[in-house]
């Protein structure tokens, strides 16, 4: 299948697809996290600050699902196995502590919950990329 990326020149393609993997998981993410927050608070009110990353985990490993399948096949052009399963779930873990990290500073400036997500996932996402070039290996065709 020829995909509209093939036309870019070889050494940015998986930058490029990983840059489109990579927002469409940003927004999913960003999406059901302010979702689950908000039912939380219904359901249990403002006032417990764990509900915070609770609904922050919740909507990250439903990410990684998509993010995994998606960033395999058509970011880096490689089989989902195990191996790269491994390190990907590995590299992920890393970046949600740093999202973590930016998430807890930005709520801690002033910026409110449910706003500070979107920004830590985006900031996060920039490093994850080269954690993750190193995981993938291109498809030989």
């Amino acid at each position: 299948m020829k995909l509209l990326t093939d036309k870019i020149p070889l050494r940015y393609r998986s930058m490029v697809r990983f840059f489109i993997v990579g927002m469409a998981g940003m927004f999913l993410q960003d999406w059901l996290y302010r979702m689950i927050l908000k039912a939380f608070q219904t359901w249990w009110g403002d006032e417990r600050a764990i509900l915070v990353y609770i609904a922050f985990v919740i909507a990250f490993a439903i990410e990684m699902v998509f993010n995994y399948l998606i960033s395999a096949w058509y970011t880096f052009r490689s089989k989902p196995t195990l191996s790269n399963a491994g390190g990907f779930v590995l590299a992920r873990i890393l970046n949600l502590f740093i999202q973590f990290i930016f998430l807890h500073v930005l709520i801690t400036v002033g910026i409110e919950e449910i706003n500070a997500g979107f920004p830590s996932i985006f900031a996060a996402g920039i490093i994850n990329y080269f954690v993750l070039k190193v995981l993938f290996k291109p498809r030989k065709k």
